[in-house]
């Protein structure tokens, strides 16, 4: 009956255990309200208002498109990697494309989306390509870098279209074959850069040869637009 009893009551001899005020109690579930709670809060965006959330995504976009404009080995385009400069590229470029002599007869739909469909779905071919290949970067870190390393041809698609209101000549084509060649180079320059240390050192080859195929398409489709008459 006594073993019962203990059994029912595990706990039942702590009640004569006591704790000596020499032995430090080890633990804090006090909440803290000093510099470190402030240095938290700080990064909390829950209660920032819209308009602040906007203007820091779109700052964080610009520096990324400084870090295109001058390539450098740097991790920051890797490190805090987004979609949203991609996208905005794409939509530009696309927005660009229209009104061609070669889509004039279909109100340019079908060239919208198929810069949608050679940028996107050539991104991940490459991502996949690259993780294939034992590449160190995230799924999302490639497409980030491919599609910000769309910026020089972009840039090439608006000057072509300002030198094609002047005419279509053979001086407009050499002027636009310099700006898309240097455009090309450019854009194949820096995402390279960005991904050649995430890359074993015998098969960067094998990582580069689809990332220059991809922006030769789109440098030649950049080159070989012709407006609709």
């Amino acid at each position: 009956m006594a073993a019962s009893d203990e059994a029912s009551r595990p706990f039942a001899g702590l009640s004569d255990v006591s704790i000596s005020d020499d032995i430090a109690v080890e633990g804090d579930i006090s909440v803290p309200v000093g510099p470190s709670a402030r240095r938290d809060d700080e990064f909390s965006t829950l209660d920032e208002p819209v308009r602040e959330t906007v203007l820091r995504d779109l700052r964080a976009v610009g520096k990324k498109f400084v870090h295109v404009l001058y390539p450098k080995r740097s991790a920051a385009l890797l490190r805090d990697w987004d979609l949203w400069g991609p996208l905005l590229l794409c939509v530009t470029l696309a927005l660009l494309l229209q009104g061609g002599a070669a889509d004039s007869d279909y109100q340019g739909g079908p060239q919208f989306a198929e810069v949608f469909v050679i940028v996107w779905f050539g991104s991940i071919i490459i991502t996949l390509n690259s993780k294939l290949l034992g590449g160190t970067i995230s799924f999302f870190q490639s497409l980030c870098v491919l599609g910000y390393c769309i910026l020089p041809l972009t840039a090439a698609m608006a000057v072509c279209r300002i030198v094609l209101v002047a005419g279509s000549g053979p001086v407009s084509f050499a002027v636009r074959l310099a700006v898309v060649t240097a455009s090309f180079g450019w854009s194949t320059f820096a995402s390279t850069a960005f991904l050649a240390d995430s890359q074993p050192a015998n098969r960067k080859a094998l990582v580069v040869y689809p990332v220059f195929l991809f922006y030769f398409v789109i440098g030649w489709m950049v080159l070989t637009f012709s407006p609709s008459q």
